[in-house]
């Protein structure tokens, strides 16, 4: 029988990514947001290739079309992007450990990626190696700014290890639950 595209599975965590989407336009500290959980998971669960990127990026476009656009959009993007695939690199080895070390790679990436960004459009940086390193030092410093949680970085990655604890933890127990959910079983 021919696989479908909407079924109980892909109702369920279709509802958790667009629950995440929901979420960031909740009150929250600065990056303490579901965003790279949810791609993550997207990467993880779901299933056919046209949509595991469409799902997430159209959910994350949606909360950015209510909370505003901004011009570093592009590597906030592409960082999500990249994420998505981490999440399909551990879709066969969905453990704690792996969701974990996923969840520190996305916060990492997503530092590196959007402090690229900074330093190629501003113009406090010169254009050289020494002024890259220079955006690097300063966005270290901007993480470590306390006023609004522990600090970006951290609360960066504080956020995407609780909520992918809470989506890939949900998912599990309602596989349990619900046993039409678990793929592992046909």
């Amino acid at each position: 029988m021919k696989y479908k595209s909407i079924n109980p599975r892909f109702i369920v965590v279709f509802s958790i990514i667009l629950a995440a989407a929901l979420m960031r336009l909740l009150p929250h500290w600065p990056n303490f947001t579901p965003i790279a959980a949810m791609a993550l998971f997207a990467g993880s669960y779901v299933e056919r290739k046209q949509y595991v990127f469409a799902i997430p990026i159209a959910a994350m476009l949606f909360s950015d079309l209510i909370i505003g656009l901004h011009a570093s959009m592009p590597a906030v993007y592409l960082s999500f992007a990249i994420t998505v695939l981490i999440g399909m690199f551990i879709r066969k080895r969905v453990n704690v450990g792996s969701v974990l070390l996923a969840s520190f790679t996305s916060a990492v990436i997503f530092f590196l990626i959007t402090n690229f960004s900074a330093w190629l459009v501003s113009p406090f940086y010169p254009q050289t190696f020494a002024g890259l390193i220079e955006c690097y030092a300063a966005g270290l410093a901007f993480f470590r700014d306390t006023t609004s949680g522990i600090s970006f970085f951290v609360n960066d990655l504080l956020g995407t290890t609780f909520f992918s604890a809470v989506f890939y933890g949900a998912f599990f127990l309602l596989q349990l639950r619900f046993p039409v959910l678990d793929r592992s079983r046909f």
